[in-house]
């Protein structure tokens, strides 16, 4: 099985368009296009029932005292956590790829409440919802896909795994408001294949996103 984008290549930057944060000369940070990006798929194998796509950046600071900070920097030795930024299921295993915006055209302060997608599919809760929890203006419930915003005062650059697995089930066995981590307990054991692309992205002017 086999995953590309027209968006970005494998190991390259996601474009701003694709970001929920873009770099700002002034404030650090603003808001992006928010696009998710377009993804093709082939070569699926015939068991395969229906389809799950994630997108995770494994490089989010453990601790969050210190992010976006003025005067401190995240240090590269900062023990990592990973960070869902999008959860689908029940894609049908007929389907090959979703369009740049499909799913989502904006950020969307307090989360989608019904996320846009394939007829069928349903889409779970993302990190954001954690990350923005208390804030009077962003917080919500987060859903569907929200892309890269990166803390700007980081010393790394993230990586965003868009992930897809191909699972012997018709309908990923979880509830309404998923997380990322329960699909992947409840797929154990059903998967048939899997494939990846990579992005990469930075809001520190001192890195190449």
């Amino acid at each position: 099985m086999k995953i590309t984008s027209e968006s970005f290549n494998d190991n390259d930057s996601v474009p701003g368009r694709n970001a929920f944060g873009i770099p700002d000369p002034d404030d650090h940070m603003a808001l992006g296009g928010n696009l998710n990006p377009q993804l093709s798929w082939s070569d699926v194998p015939v068991e395969a029932c229906s389809l799950i796509l994630f997108c995770i950046d494994p490089d989010v600071p453990s601790s969050a005292d210190d992010v976006n900070q003025e005067g401190k920097v995240i240090p590269a030795s900062l023990p990592r956590v990973d960070f869902f930024h999008w959860i689908m299921v029940d894609l049908p295993a007929s389907d090959d790829g979703l369009a740049e915006g499909e799913c989502s055209q904006e950020v969307t302060p307090g989360g989608k409440v019904n996320p846009a997608g394939p007829p069928g599919t349903r889409q779970g809760v993302n990190n954001y919802t954690d990350f923005l929890a208390g804030n009077k203006t962003m917080g919500g419930e987060y859903r569907g896909y929200d892309g890269p915003c990166p803390p700007w005062n980081d010393e790394i650059l993230h990586h965003y795994h868009f992930r897809l697995y191909a699972i012997d089930l018709e309908k990923c066995p979880v509830e309404d408001g998923f997380r990322g981590p329960e699909v992947l307990s409840a797929i154990e054991g059903h998967v048939v294949a899997e494939a990846e692309i990579v992005g990469t992205y930075s809001l520190n002017p001192a890195l190449s996103g």
